[in-house]
């Protein structure tokens, strides 16, 4: 290994939006590890670049999104571990669609109640629905879906496969082109002049771009010919837009409040096969505050703060994090701005905060023909309200807590370790209990097992070396591992191991609870 490394050659390996001088003369984490400012050298070369020292070079690649982790390790992991499967395996799978396993729907869940927590619980203005997955089919005339709503595709001629035009953009580009805001002349033109092949075959031959629809559609009634037409939802919010009278009667709330929804949606998508992060079958977790519109921008940037600030109490580091305000805004729209995470695949979008103006509920209003009017109590003064949407991904937020967690750490002896350092209220297991010895101690730590999964999700594990046990639970994040061994028997107290540290401690088995609990506090 060089003793030294360029600033080009870092550049190369990390992503360059991640990466400035600026970030590492004021890097918080170089400091705290080593109490001294990063080392800075400048080289007189033809080329002024500055050389480092390799250990630092070493942390900032730990820090920053490794060049090692790919989509390709995440996918693998995934599979291998249980967390994720692909959908209808045993029949060669079905295109963009995924099974959460046993790990990950616990993973999954846990995200959404930390949500919820953060979003529901804590917040004594919000309240919370779960609509109907199959609407009127009124709502989507209203909400524009039937008329307006559709992506830009466009179609390999060789291999007939079709692909969303923006993504191809915003893929080959690694997210820092958006195209948004271009037209589909323009995103034609940078197609053509990026050279951008197909995914798929690798060969450069497409269509125009054309609009389709994504929206799934069924039936509903006994005999076909007298069947309705339905829609799977495309979205989730318009359950809440529906339900504002109902909630704003029953709770007595009163403006600003927000309706909170986690829930599926459905959207036929043309995805370049990119994991969970596009997929025809998602789960979103949202909010729309009424509020009136003269404190609506306030309650906008609050949200926005909000969104951030919950992230990044997740594990997200504030570096993978950017904000993405949208080029371009719909007719309706007053103010509109994306969190962006650094995927392996680039920045991309992982959730969106939006100014709607009063359009949602003032277009209900006219289709339905119902008075979605709210009275102030204190002024009577009688306005539709604005809203303000929060939504994020549980599918894509499960994603990029996968993404930021995994490591691979090089350990004293050489060995190297897969770890995810997940937060231990997101772990998908809290504690596993190891028998040291299946014959001699597998009886008790049974009963370990039944007193701490009474308050957590816990595992057990009595198979193979007790390193190699270790090494299972760091691969899907399980933070404590509690040993059961011959001073249990002796003296009823335990080893517990940290996943991160790796460091042990001892405890007496009736004081494991508290422990943990105090762990895994969100």
């Amino acid at each position: 290994m060089k003793k030294v490394a360029t600033l080009e050659h870092a550049k190369e390996i990390l992503p360059f939006d991640a990466f400035s001088l600026k970030a590492i003369k004021e890097n918080a984490y170089y400091k705290a590890l080593t109490g001294v400012e990063p080392r800075l050298k400048k080289q007189s070369s033809p080329y002024q670049t500055f050389l480092f020292d390799m250990g630092f070079l070493m942390y900032i690649r730990r820090i920053f999104m490794k060049e090692k982790l790919t989509m390709d390790k995440i996918v693998n992991l995934c599979k291998t571990r249980g967390f994720v499967f692909p959908g209808s395996e045993i029949y060669d799978g079905f295109a963009n669609t995924w099974d959460f396993g046993p790990i990950g729907v616990e993973l999954k869940n846990n995200i959404k109640r930390a949500w919820w927590k953060k979003f529901v619980q804590e917040d004594k203005n919000t309240y919370g629905v779960d609509a109907a997955i199959l609407m009127n089919p009124k709502v989507w005339e209203a909400s524009g879906h039937v008329a307006n709503f559709g992506d830009p595709k466009m179609d390999c001629k060789n291999c007939k496969q079709r692909f969303r035009a923006d993504t191809l953009i915003e893929n080959h580009s690694k997210g820092s082109i958006s195209a948004e805001a271009m037209t589909n002349e323009e995103m034609e033109a940078y197609i053509e002049e990026h050279n951008i092949s197909c995914p798929h075959c690798g060969v450069k031959n497409w269509t125009q771009i054309r609009k389709f629809n994504p929206m799934f559609i069924t039936s509903r009634g006994t005999l076909e010919a007298d069947a309705d037409k339905v829609y799977l939802r495309p979205e989730t919010c318009q359950g809440e837009y529906v339900n504002f009278l109902n909630v704003q009667r029953t709770c007595r709330a009163k403006v600003p409040f927000a309706i909170a929804q986690i829930g599926k949606s459905f959207r036929n998508e043309i995805t370049p096969g990119n994991f969970l992060f596009r997929t025809i079958e998602f789960e979103q977790m949202e909010l729309q505050m009424f509020c009136h519109q003269n404190e609506s921008m306030d309650i906008y940037n609050r949200y926005k703060d909000r969104a951030l600030s919950f992230v990044k109490s997740l594990g997200l580091k504030e570096e993978h994090l950017r904000f993405h305000d949208h080029d371009k805004l719909a007719h309706y729209a007053k103010a509109a701005c994306d969190i962006q995470y650094l995927f392996p695949i680039g920045w991309q979008e992982l959730n969106g905060i939006h100014h709607r103006g009063d359009w949602d509920l003032s277009r209900h209003q006219e289709f339905s023909g119902k008075n979605m009017l709210y009275m102030d109590p204190y002024t009577n003064e009688k306005f539709l309200p604005n809203v303000i949407e929060y939504s994020i991904g549980a599918d894509r937020l499960t994603l990029a807590i996968m993404c930021e967690a995994y490591d691979e750490e090089e350990l004293e002896n050489g060995d190297t370790r897969v770890v995810m350092h997940l937060h231990p209220a997101l772990a998908p297991y809290k504690v596993c209990i190891l028998p040291l010895m299946k014959k001699a101690h597998s009886e008790k730590a049974e009963e370990v097992y039944q007193i701490l999964s009474k308050e957590f999700m816990c595992d057990f594990d009595d198979a193979g070396s007790i390193g190699k046990r270790y090494r299972r639970q760091d691969e899907i994040g399980t933070p404590f591992c509690v040993t059961v061994d011959e001073n249990t028997m002796e003296n009823n107290t335990v080893t517990i191991r940290d996943r991160d540290t790796m460091e042990q401690i001892t405890l007496p088995v009736d004081e494991i609870k508290e422990y943990i609990l105090n762990k895994i506090k969100f």
